[in-house]
């Protein structure tokens, strides 16, 4: 098949309709992808921050063929050296604890609730505190932790021990707490919640609640972590640390993986048989883990991000001045939103006609997730092509004087 419409099609026929594509993709190279008929888009999507080193960057494209080439999957009946490499990198570079690899971030989030009842089982203790508007993912636990309601339309009943708070309100998360919490999970970064970046006096004020009241502090990143947000995860945009954290979509640079991070002092809290991944670790996922890590490190992309970041932000500000509908920029690093008035995904299909890929977080927010490594010039290209759009969207005459 060679034109996008054949592909549609057959999609539409055989795939259940989980999503709704609006594009076909057959291949890219860093921030650039191509349709079968050759056309080129500006992809500000990364797979859903997922290729945060790029579209098949070579570094991690030969270490995915050198490992499918030597050991493609042993399962974690025995020991292999990537899973064991990659473990003591992410523990390096955060909590200095342990690790357990799954597949994907709804994977990961799942055995870090596990985790924390396992933690709190003996003293009653197993209700979960999250915050209103977040995500956690689609199986039914995460789902229920999930603070959105359209989310988990049509899947009752849901599983009890989840309670919700209202994000960036220390009291709201008190008011919440009762003799059965165990933890409370947060983004540092609500992400399809609308880019909103959780507060420094909150997150501090949650750690030090935390303390007070004996319960875990839980941390999602699988949207905002390995390098997303300027650090290599969002919760070190705040001086103090989780109990345990999740990755996922870019650990792997598009490869399925999934990882939670703890403490040591919640490291031995699952023994053997209380939870387990056939998949998860996979030596072909560890190496391109491993690689893309080394991309980070190597071409200095946290640093990067940060000035790619504040590039950005100055142009979209730009649509602020220019556009009544435009009313602001939320951005932590290179995981942007552009809050208008109306629909917001009328601009991301004006976005896709004019050769940019972005996405919606929520009715109202246009998302931008480039890769970390663009270029000066891709943002300076991606602000003209979303000027093109908003102008057809809006028009001159709708412009702000």
């Amino acid at each position: 098949m060679s034109k996008s419409t054949d592909i549609a099609a057959l999609f539409d026929q055989y795939v259940m309709h989980t999503y709704s594509p609006t594009a076909t993709l057959v291949d890219g190279s860093g921030c650039k992808v191509h349709n079968p008929e050759k056309n080129t888009f500006l992809d500000f999507t990364s797979g859903i921050a997922v290729h945060n080193v790029g579209h098949c960057h070579p570094k991690v494209v030969k270490a995915i063929q050198t490992q499918v080439a030597t050991l493609g999957h042993t399962s974690n009946l025995f020991y292999t050296t990537g899973q064991a490499l990659l473990a003591q990198r992410l523990s390096k570079l955060s909590l200095n604890g342990k690790c357990f690899f799954c597949n994907s971030g709804g994977e990961a989030n799942e055995a870090m609730i596990k985790l924390a009842r396992a933690w709190g089982h003996e003293k009653g203790k197993y209700e979960i505190i999250s915050m209103q508007n977040s995500f956690h993912g689609r199986t039914l636990a995460t789902l229920t932790a999930t603070g959105q309601a359209k989310v988990q339309k049509g899947f009752d009943p849901l599983p009890i021990g989840f309670a919700y708070a209202e994000f960036n309100n220390l009291d709201s998360v008190k008011a919440a707490i009762n003799e059965h919490t165990v933890a409370v999970l947060i983004e540092a970064v609500q992400g399809e919640g609308g880019v909103i970046p959780a507060t420094e006096e909150f997150v501090v004020g949650l750690r030090k609640l935390c303390d007070e009241k004996g319960l875990l502090l839980l941390c999602d990143e699988v949207q905002c972590g390995m390098g997303r947000t300027g650090k290599w995860f969002g919760w070190q945009n705040y001086p103090v640390k989780p109990d345990a954290f999740t990755l996922a979509k870019a650990l792997a640079d598009g490869i399925p993986m999934g990882a939670l991070v703890a403490t040591a002092a919640l490291s031995d809290v699952f023994k053997p048989g209380m939870h387990a991944s056939t998949f998860g670790g996979n030596p072909v996922s560890c190496a391109a883990a491993l690689a893309v890590l080394d991309v980070i490190e190597e071409e200095g992309l946290l640093e990067h991000t940060s000035k790619m970041s504040e590039l950005f932000v100055e142009g979209l500000n730009v649509f602020v001045e220019k556009y009544e509908q435009v009313l602001e920029v939320r951005a932590k690093g290179l995981m942007v939103g552009l809050v208008v008035e109306g629909s917001a995904k009328e601009i991301v299909d004006a976005c896709r006609d004019n050769g940019l890929l972005c996405c919606v977080a929520g009715e109202h927010v246009v998302r931008f997730l480039p890769p970390l490594n663009v270029k000066e010039t891709n943002i300076e290209e991606a602000l003209e092509m979303l000027g093109d759009a908003l102008d057809s969207v809006y028009g001159g005459e709708e412009a702000a004087e």
